[in-house]
């Protein structure tokens, strides 16, 4: 496990940017930092969604039916999307690079969105962007 980040190197990332210094502080403490190796598989496909992560630092890619649908790097939250439609994982993401993460469990989300409504409207418009449009676009 990794030091601690700073809710200063939280704040540039884009999808944090409205959260207070204190709110961000609750993230942090919501969840566990840690450090991944490139090649690592974070979240696989058809399982069930029992974490999430906040990309701090690097570079992952998503991945559905083996094909590469994005890339994700710093302030993407994966994982949340089956969290939060309780519904089993739609894609695997495989780290592309080293990565710096902050790593939640299924019921850290859920409290964090009850605790820091910030930190749940930026779950749901990460949610929403990935989510196709009536026409099946992104």
């Amino acid at each position: 496990m990794a030091d601690t980040p700073q809710p200063e190197r939280l704040e540039k990332l884009n999808r944090l940017e409205s959260l207070s210094n204190k709110d961000l502080q609750k993230v942090i403490a919501a969840g566990r930092h840690v450090n991944l190796p490139a090649d690592w598989a974070l979240i696989w496909e058809k399982t069930s969604a029992d974490k999430a992560y906040l990309i701090i630092a690097g570079e992952v890619s998503v991945r559905r039916h083996g094909e590469e649908i994005a890339r994700l790097g710093p302030g993407d939250v994966i994982g949340e999307m089956a969290i939060v439609r309780h519904k089993l994982r739609n894609a695997s993401v495989v780290s592309l690079t080293p990565l710096e993460v902050i790593h939640f469990t299924s019921e850290s989300i859920r409290q964090l969105a009850e605790d820091v409504p910030a930190f749940a409207e930026a779950i749901r418009a990460t949610a929403a962007d990935r989510l196709p449009d009536e026409d099946g676009r992104r």
